[in-house]
């Protein structure tokens, strides 16, 4: 028997299937909407069924369902925390456990392309921090964990929830005393499709193409480096172009994703949307911070949500408080902010007429035009006349005249 896929919803491109063929009969290809499948050479396929029994949604490996242990903030070395996407807590974890004889796996991104790679060297964290919004290609990962292991290092693997479920998959019966799996709260991936148009609209318009893409910079927003609620994209250039910086909210690209018009099949029919979860530690960013907890809104910087599902991921996280400001929160609350850890997202009804014309020969502006919605004043408002940052404002006030 081999891997067949009969509906895309049931398949997250985990690679786990592809991994464990030692024929090299599985390989991974693009379908028309730029997602990634496995795909049988029966010419090289034996029938061991390897492939099934590995697959996540044959045999889901047992999920954490202990009492949660959960901590917001952010690292306390502003620079660290300024090159992270939120408040630095993984690389305050990577910090905490990899002291010695460790390797280290997570997404990096090469210009458009987002790979999963490895490092023995703390110095190279940066590679994995910033959110990509793109699947990763995993490679080898799975297997290059499972050799590390099996030499004695320590490992840790942090990639989406359906990654780390395909990594413990993988892994089976190898012991996973030295593993630290850490899952970033997801909410969907897009199609590259959508980029790679951006990229052609830039080559055309200005004669190179796109090197690099952070999704939220907080490096010059509004005259202010590091502000969280100001985060915008940036996209480096080939060549010596100045870089391209828009305001997220003015950005079609958040548009067309946050209304599910671009997401992967199987994102729609997450199996990874609850309180239940597959990796020792799940990070976020910490959602609601100015309602529930705005002393650690940290000056708009970033802040942290770590919820600990396992024994092993809270040592882990009261050993990185070392180097946070911080304190443990109710999971309840935090819960409330989270939506990725409660529900799925929502197949908007017009995904596939947008899909249809984003793999015409319809234009970038004239995708834009018809599928993204300009901010409305309500949330102009919101985020840059009365946000959070007033809110914290008048929250300390009022604190400070009790």
């Amino acid at each position: 028997m081999s891997i067949k896929i009969t509906d895309k919803a049931h398949c997250c491109g985990c690679e786990a299937c592809a991994q464990i063929c030692v024929h090299n009969a599985i390989s991974m290809e693009e379908d028309n909407e730029g997602f990634r499948y496995p795909v049988t050479d029966s010419t090289l396929c034996v029938g061991c069924g390897l492939c099934e029994h590995v697959c996540q949604y044959n045999e889901m490996p047992p999920m954490h369902t202990n009492e949660k242990y959960v901590f917001g903030g952010y690292h306390a070395d502003h620079e660290v925390r300024f090159q992270s996407t939120s408040g630095g807590a993984f690389s305050a974890i990577a910090d905490s456990f990899c002291d010695e004889n460790y390797v280290i796996f997570g997404a990096e991104a090469r210009g458009m392309d987002v790979l999963h790679s490895f490092i023995e060297d703390k110095t190279e964290l940066y590679k994995f921090r910033k959110s990509k919004y793109s699947q990763s290609v995993i490679g080898e990962s799975y297997k290059q964990a499972k050799s590390f292991l099996k030499e004695g290092k320590k490992v840790l693997f942090s990639g989406t929830p359906c990654q780390i479920a395909a990594l413990r998959c993988y892994l089976g019966k190898t012991s996973q005393d030295n593993l630290l799996t850490v899952e970033v709260v997801c909410e969907g991936v897009p199609s590259p499709l959508y980029v790679r148009k951006w990229d052609q609209h830039l080559r055309k318009c200005h004669g190179c193409g796109i090197a690099s893409i952070d999704y939220r910079y907080t490096g010059k927003a509004f005259m202010q480096k590091g502000k969280w609620d100001f985060q915008q994209v940036r996209v480096e250039y080939q060549g010596t172009k100045k870089p391209l910086i828009k305001d997220r909210w003015f950005n079609p690209f958040w548009s067309i994703w946050l209304n599910h018009l671009m997401s992967r099949p199987s994102c729609y029919e997450c199996m990874f949307t609850t309180a239940e979860r597959g990796a020792d530690i799940s990070l976020g960013d910490l959602w609601g911070v100015h309602l529930y907890c705005p002393e650690l809104y940290g000056g708009n910087g970033g802040s942290s949500l770590i919820v600990c599902n396992t024994v092993k991921g809270r040592s882990v996280v009261e050993k990185a408080q070392q180097i946070m400001y911080g304190h443990e929160l109710a999971f309840e609350e935090a819960l409330r902010y989270q939506s990725p850890m409660r529900k799925r997202i929502s197949k908007n009804p017009n995904r596939k007429r947008f899909m249809e014309d984003l793999q015409s020969d319809m234009t970038y502006g004239s995708i834009n035009k018809k599928w993204a919605k300009k901010p409305s004043i309500k949330l102009l408002w919101q985020k840059y006349v009365w946000g959070n940052r007033q809110k914290v404002f008048f929250w300390n006030i009022r604190n400070r005249n009790k």
